[in-house]
């Protein structure tokens, strides 16, 4: 369990810095471009690792798990992240890291629905005090969203919390390095087939005739230069590669409510590197509501320790009285 609150920190880290750093090269690349190249060289820079684990793990891909392979990778990469880069493109990068930060409320419901999983009292009085911290930095009632943006952003963060549940299954089977390689690497390829056939004239005419231009004719590896690269390699690598492994290690060691908590660090972090490296100022409302989001935070890891706890005890104890039977 400690492993897995490392594991924590380090993908709240690396996806605090993400729409950040997202939003200096937003210019050089097509978005659909952009998501591709990056969760395509991410799952190979994942692939040897994911290879290894496979054989120390003495697994291999059957018929079903490529199926389920395909499902998350077009999930994750083709929807969710597709939607994902756009809502960058529209709006302010410290707004959409807050909004996107909304899905765990998505993990819980989808983590009932699908696996099960319990919903403790202390989860939903967490989420109350999480989701107005949320509500308090968006501030709706002065702050002007892009339509577009917002719905884009919430779209994204739903199809994300659906591919982190179904993921579970195969994360217990196989790991978090398996299944983050194989998902980007399968969604990368769709991905690039639907971008193969918006180079066909008559799809990029109809595209473009729907004012879908960035799903048109879409660029291939182009756009990059001396001034971009480092920030290309610290997204490619450490955040599409180390931040997403890290968050299905995270899922592995934990449960899927409690690897959300990834999701509520997240608005804390975003507006100071935003302050940091692009210059958006954080606004007073943004600080009250990042109060809400720490103390939500906190008291949903002190309850999950304890309930870990008071299970390990119960195990410990069943395991004594069978002893003390036989």
């Amino acid at each position: 369990m400690k492993k897995g609150y490392l594991y924590i920190a380090i993908a709240t880290i690396l996806f605090s810095s993400m729409e950040i750093m997202l939003k200096t090269i937003s210019q050089s690349f097509n978005p659909i471009q952009l998501t591709f190249e990056r969760f395509f060289i991410g799952g190979l820079i994942l692939l040897p690792f994911a290879i290894k684990s496979l054989k120390s793990k003495n697994e291999s891909l059957n018929k079903e798990d490529i199926k389920q392979f395909l499902l998350l990778g077009f999930m994750c990469v083709v929807v969710s992240m597709t939607f994902y880069q756009l809502a960058v493109n529209y709006t302010k990068a410290s707004v959409v890291a807050v909004i996107f930060s909304c899905n765990p409320v998505f993990v819980m419901i989808f983590a009932y629905m699908f696996l099960k999983e319990e919903i403790h009292s202390h989860n939903i009085l967490s989420l109350i005090l999480e989701i107005m911290g949320i509500i308090i930095i968006i501030n709706p009632l002065s702050i002007k969203l892009s339509p577009i943006g917002l719905t884009l952003t919430i779209l994204a963060a739903i199809t994300f919390a659906l591919y982190g549940v179904l993921g579970k299954k195969s994360t217990k089977k196989f790991g978090g390095e398996v299944v983050t390689c194989f998902s980007f690497i399968f969604g990368s390829i769709e991905m690039l087939i639907l971008i193969l056939i918006g180079h066909v004239s008559s799809i990029s005419t109809l595209l473009t005739s729907f004012n879908l231009d960035n799903f048109a004719n879409v660029p291939l590896f182009t756009g990059y230069n001396i001034s971009n690269i480092l920030v290309v390699i610290y997204i490619y690598i450490f955040v599409t590669g180390l931040g997403y492994a890290s968050y299905f290690k995270a899922m592995e060691e934990t449960s899927a409510n409690t690897s959300s908590l990834v999701f509520f660090f997240k608005p804390v972090l975003s507006p100071i590197f935003a302050f940091i490296f692009i210059g958006e100022f954080i606004p007073m409302n943004m600080i009250v509501g990042i109060l809400f989001i720490v103390i939500g935070s906190i008291f949903t890891i002190m309850c999950n320790m304890s309930l870990d706890k008071r299970l390990l005890g119960g195990e410990d104890e069943i395991s004594s009285n069978q002893e003390n039977f036989t």
